[in-house]
């Protein structure tokens, strides 16, 4: 992105100018150097230059709509937006999308589920650096769940439903907290999981939440389309 090379030639990336008196003030920079940084803190960096609205190729109605309703809540995030179902059908791709455009105002934390659960998992014992872990993603601002629920062949255990339900349930009893989830998951299948995280996410949702079903021909990736 050409954004994360900005480098201000007034301030010369110090983000602070001399004024009067020699004291100092922000410089006019300030703004776009908080959006550089929550960009690289947020661990999207790479992704977000590939996967953008624009490349987002809409050729049929169920993907114009989706993509439709995607920009829309990326313009006025409300709530929560989940889109579940078929691999490879452009849930990343618009959840991604919809996070860069929220990174321009907004604190955004990235959470990949299949790697991050597994180190919160790993620290459940250690109350100290369990709570260091999990803290952020409960309280930020804007949290992005990609691959939810998603695990290796260990397949799902206790402990991933009991941190899906800590980090969704904090977040649904403070609904200031804006949530995007995808997951290869519909929600009859979540329900089945745990009928509690389920109907959180169905409930925040409102009118963003989506399922693709699963149909091969739309796993997009194999012909390149998306």
């Amino acid at each position: 992105m050409a954004l994360l090379d900005f480098k201000c030639t007034i301030c010369d990336g110090d983000t602070f100018v001399l004024v009067k008196d020699n004291t100092t003030k922000r410089c006019e920079c300030y703004e776009q150097d908080l959006n550089i940084r929550r960009i690289k803190a947020s661990g999207l960096e790479a992704m977000l230059a590939i996967y953008t609205f624009d490349k987002f190729n809409a050729n049929h109605n169920w993907q114009k709509h989706i993509k439709t309703k995607a920009i829309e809540f990326a313009n006025s995030p409300s709530d929560w937006f989940y889109i579940g179902g078929q691999s490879g059908s452009g849930k990343t791709h618009l959840c991604t999308a919809i996070a860069g455009e929220l990174l321009k105002t907004k604190r955004l934390r990235y959470m990949l589920w299949r790697d991050d659960a597994v180190k919160l998992k790993s620290y459940v014992n250690d109350a100290v650096e369990y709570k260091k872990l999990i803290e952020p993603l409960k309280t930020c601002t804007v949290l992005y769940i990609d691959d939810f629920l998603k695990t290796g062949n260990n397949g799902m255990t206790t402990g991933d439903i009991n941190i899906a339900f800590e980090i969704l349930n904090y977040r649904y009893n403070n609904p200031e907290l804006v949530t995007i989830i995808s997951s290869e998951y519909l929600l009859a299948e979540i329900i089945r999981i745990d009928e509690a995280i389920a109907g959180r996410i169905k409930e925040r949702c409102k009118d963003y939440c989506f399922e693709i079903g699963k149909d091969v021909k739309k796993n997009y990736r194999l012909n390149g389309e998306i």
